[in-house]
């Protein structure tokens, strides 16, 4: 019997490793921000709480829309240029997303941040694609599992 496998496969489980914590990433770039963000837009407006809550909603929907529409393009954009350079920009752009919100001058800096975080962590399918790579080369079989672990070790 032929085994197919490459040589090594400590490189690929590097690269596994690399994507489990970039899908931790992605979601702890959601659960920190849900018990910080509403005081801190509140303390943006003054204390109008009414207000704080409607922009609130507004920048969760944004994060949501982001989301949604850019999930397909970095699909589209890792199926043409690879998984890693995908991953890699994600990762990028979610370190950009922390700084602008750490250094947000004003509310309109926090909804720039939250839209480039939607953007950014919207690599969760790139993430389950090279997953799935992985588990098709037969490099760690059950590696989807060890995804939703990632995914569910955020609060």
């Amino acid at each position: 019997m032929i085994d197919h496998r490459p040589a090594s496969t400590a490189p690929r489980q590097a690269a596994v490793l690399f994507i489990l914590v970039t899908v931790l990433l992605d979601m702890l770039s959601f659960g920190i921000i849900i018990p910080v963000l509403p005081k801190l837009v509140e303390e943006f407006l003054s204390g109008d709480t009414a207000q704080a809550a409607v922009l609130y909603g507004l920048m969760g929907t944004a994060w949501a829309f982001m989301q949604f529409f850019c999930s397909p393009i970095q699909g589209a954009l890792s199926d043409r240029f690879g998984r890693r350079p995908v991953v890699l920009l994600s990762n990028f752009g979610l370190g950009l997303d922390y700084i602008v919100m750490a250094l947000a001058p004003n509310v309109v800096w926090l909804v720039v941040g939250r839209v480039i975080s939607g953007m950014a962590s919207s690599s969760f399918s790139t993430s389950g694609a090279y997953i799935a790579d992985a588990d098709a080369l037969r490099l760690g079989s059950g590696q989807s599992g060890r995804l939703a672990r990632a995914a569910a070790l955020t609060p």
